[in-house]
């Protein structure tokens, strides 16, 4: 087996972050979202639609990673790109935390508390 193929077994094989957005959530349950690690494709992606995107981060950019990488814990795309204009109205302080997670695995805001 060549060593790119024994990469990718081992990255099919790792988990899932778990998300938890309690501003998406129903009562005291927060939403949970799952997401895979962002991979060079996701990225070059994101970067056809938004050039630079990793030199000038944008709203407009984040929220299409949440899109593309966030499932339910079924597998199943949690949005689409017909829910970017809802996300599109979401607090940056709730959109910022999803995206720091999905792309990093970790919250900015625990990071700052360090």
């Amino acid at each position: 087996m060549s060593l790119g193929k024994r990469i990718a077994a081992r990255r099919a094989e790792q988990e899932r972050k778990v998300i938890e957005v309690a501003e998406w959530g129903e009562g005291d349950d927060p939403l949970r979202l799952f997401s895979a690690d962002v991979t060079a494709r996701d990225l070059d992606k994101i970067q056809r639609k938004h050039p630079g995107f990793l030199n000038n981060v944008t709203m407009a950019g984040m929220v299409e990673v949440i899109i593309e990488k966030c499932e339910l814990d079924n597998g199943e795309k949690a949005f689409t790109l017909e829910d970017k204009a809802i996300l599109m109205g979401e607090p940056i302080s709730v959109i910022t935390k999803v995206f720091s997670e999905v792309f990093t695995g970790a919250n900015v805001e625990d990071h700052l508390k360090n």
